[in-house]
């Protein structure tokens, strides 16, 4: 109990927390998997996850730059990420229906790609993957025509709008883009602003579901006003062998950092390295998002 390890009433001298799950004849279990949700009976059988650490860290995604909302250039965003060190970075400015956030119509996307290729030039020691954070229209299409959505590397299909449709509605509306071939990712899948905005009603099962039958990443959004997949929702999304982005959702170089948060709710929902696409090599992701997409 909260007052020490006790045999009957005598009590039982343990040094540390190691200690205390040696007399207890279990493996250690990590403060973040103490939640009474099974991981005793998993450590009884020896099946807790190994969670990750934080390392590698090779890259972000979901990250704004001044095409649409974001506060500064894609080429400071570029030089940002390549002096802490990443090897790639994920540019994805708000799709053409976004328009309160300057969203890009197809002649800006062409422009920003054509930037892209040079910056790639000037910078051979960082890869800059072209992608978009496409809206989620309300019947569940994408906001560019296929063959248009052919340009970029990756997708992150977002809900933001139409909030208050049925818990129905919301969910084949999810679902549909999911099953989208363009689709890489689910971006902040219940759209909640913590302390501000209440999740919008969605079959959380579902959508889980339907991400791993098209073998969909679903990102944990990094921001602090966000961290959105929750965390309860890590065990599920295991069981389907779904893979996460740790995202950050940038709108500024110092919002670069916020993935860090993320390794926080990653290890809370029981999320390895493996599972952590971060984690890959360049090429890993390039085969990453060509398995997904083909």
């Amino acid at each position: 109990n909260e007052y020490g390890l006790f045999r009957g009433d005598e009590p039982v001298a343990c040094e540390d927390e190691h200690a205390i799950f040696l007399k207890l004849e279990l493996p250690f279990i990590q403060p973040e998997l103490r939640e009474n949700r099974g991981e005793i009976e998993q450590a009884q059988s020896e099946d807790l996850p190994g969670l990750y650490d934080g390392t590698p860290f090779n890259g972000l995604f979901h990250i704004h730059t001044t095409y649409s909302d974001g506060a500064h250039s894609l080429e400071e965003i570029v030089q940002a990420c390549r002096e802490s060190g990443m090897q790639y970075v994920g540019i994805t400015d708000h799709s053409k229906s976004a328009f309160y956030a300057n969203g890009l119509q197809e002649e800006r996307v062409l422009e920003q790609h054509k930037e892209i290729d040079q910056l790639h030039q000037k910078y051979p020691d960082i890869t800059i993957f072209k992608g978009i954070e496409s809206d989620i229209l309300v019947d569940g299409r994408l906001d560019y025509a296929d063959d248009f959505l052919t340009h970029f590397d990756f997708v992150i299909a977002s809900v933001h709008s139409n909030f208050n449709l049925s818990e129905a509605d919301m969910t084949a509306r999810i679902c549909r883009a999911l099953s989208h071939p363009a689709v890489t990712m689910l971006g902040h899948p219940t759209g909640r602003l913590l302390l501000g905005r209440e999740s919008y009603a969605v079959d959380m099962e579902k959508v889980i579901s339907t991400a791993g039958q098209y073998h969909k990443i679903i990102e944990i959004n990094s921001s602090p006003y966000r961290l959105d997949l929750d965390w309860r929702w890590g065990s599920l999304a295991r069981q389907h062998k779904i893979k996460t982005a740790l995202n950050p959702d940038a709108h500024a170089i110092d919002g670069l950092a916020d993935f860090r948060y993320g390794i926080n709710i990653a290890r809370k929902a029981g999320f390895g390295r493996a599972d952590v696409i971060n984690s890959q090599s360049v090429d890993q992701i390039k085969k990453l998002f060509s398995d997904i997409h083909n």
